[in-house]
C-alpha cells in the first residue's frame, strides 16, 4: 500500500534555496533532509521535496499551483506580498514566486460565499477583476 503521495519540484540547481524559503513563509515548516541532489522538507506539516538536476527542467507553470487558504485578510496580505516579493501577481488570487510556481492565495470564506446562489455571481465578478483577495469587496458583493 502506499504510504504517501508528495510533490516534488525539479530546480536545476536550487533545491536547498527553495527549500528554505518556502519553510521561512509556512508555519510548522521544516527541512526534514537534503543531500547535493535532493532535499525533503514539510511546509505547515505537508511533505515535499525538491530535486538538483543539471538537465534544464521543465518550466512550472499554472497547470499545477498550490492553494493557500487564509482566515482573515493579514494572511492573504502576508502570504501575497511574501510570494510576490521577487515574483508576480496573477489575476484572482494568483501569483507565481521567484522560482516560478504558481500559488493561488485564497480566503477560507470564499467557499461559502460561492455557495449561495443568489450571491455566487456577484462574487464571481468581483474577484475576477482583482489580483489579491479582498476579503471585505467580496463580502460586499
Amino acid at each position: 500500500m502506499t504510504k504517501e503521495i508528495y510533490p516534488c519540484f525539479w530546480f536545476e540547481s536550487q533545491a536547498k534555496e527553495a527549500a528554505t524559503f518556502y519553510c521561512g513563509i509556512f508555519p510548522n515548516s521544516k527541512i526534514l533532509s537534503e543531500s547535493p541532489i535532493v532535499v525533503n522538507f514539510q511546509l505547515n506539516g505537508k511533505h515535499f521535496m525538491a530535486l538538483n538536476d543539471k538537465r534544464p527542467p521543465q518550466n512550472f507553470n499554472e497547470s499545477v499551483s498550490f492553494v493557500i487558504t487564509c482566515e482573515d485578510q493579514d494572511e492573504i496580505d502576508y502570504y501575497w506580498n511574501t510570494l510576490t516579493a521577487e515574483g508576480a501577481e496573477g489575476m484572482c488570487g494568483w501569483c507565481t514566486d521567484k522560482f516560478g510556481v504558481s500559488w493561488q492565495v485564497v480566503p477560507g470564506i470564499l467557499e461559502e460565499l460561492m455557495s449561495d446562489p443568489a450571491r455566487a455571481g456577484r462574487v464571481v465578478q468581483a474577484f475576477l477583476k482583482m489580483k489579491k483577495f479582498n476579503i471585505e469587496k467580496l463580502k460586499k458583493a
